[in-house]
């Protein structure tokens, strides 16, 4: 596969939910609140050329180590400075038993633009929900934090609204080759592993060098 086909299979995995909601919504709304759901999820300049894909869950202590020690980063150096977009794809593995649970939650703040404070404290409190019965107390509090209306994020998780979009992702990337979490696409190559800061920086350096690649 060449590099601009790569790139084109990095951006369908963003894509991936918009394209296969209005198949499987029950109606407008849902199609709506998945459309919005999958745009919050992207941060970073419109008009940027290179995509870091980031393929997580939110259980998975490698994610949550990438999160920690090297997101930040990313986000201020690349994400911030309009360098890169950044897209968040879920794969929640199966051994992960809240995983999924987590990935409704983080697209049901989605819809109502809440993704990344969501995404962060589901990170930064993983230990207090990973072995959970029942991790919606925790989920409904951590929403209360980042600012989303928690009745209208239960209702999103109670219809299922966003279980479509999180398949897609499934899907895509596995189609992809994606067996583990973290992986990132950056530029349309593939690396996996919790990587510090110093890879990332050398990767996006490198897909920034490159020239755009044409339709």
């Amino acid at each position: 596969m060449t590099r601009p086909q790569l790139l084109a299979a990095a951006l369908v995995l963003t894509a991936a939910a918009s394209a296969a909601a209005p198949a499987v919504a029950q109606n407008a709304a849902a199609d709506s609140m998945a459309r919005r759901a999958d745009r919050a999820r992207i941060e970073g300049s419109p008009t940027a050329t290179v995509w870091l894909i980031e393929i997580s869950d939110f259980q998975c202590p490698y994610c949550k180590m990438w999160h920690d020690s090297t997101y930040a980063a990313v986000k201020k150096e690349y994400v911030d400075t309009g360098k890169i977009r950044l897209a968040y794809i879920n794969f929640p593995l199966p051994m992960h038993k809240n995983a999924m649970p987590a990935a409704q939650a983080a697209m049901c703040s989605a819809a109502q633009g809440k993704f990344w404070p969501m995404a962060d404290l589901l990170f930064d409190d993983q230990k207090s929900w990973e072995d959970l019965a029942n991790p919606a107390p925790v989920f409904e509090s951590l929403a209360k934090r980042a600012g989303v209306n928690v009745a209208d994020m239960n209702a999103c998780i109670k219809s299922g609204a966003m279980m479509p979009t999180i398949q897609a992702d499934i899907d895509k990337s596995t189609e992809q080759g994606v067996n583990s979490t973290p992986t990132f696409l950056i530029g349309g190559r593939k690396l996996a592993g919790a990587a510090g800061i110093a890879i990332f920086r050398q990767a996006l350096d490198d897909a920034l060098a490159r020239p755009a690649a044409k339709p």
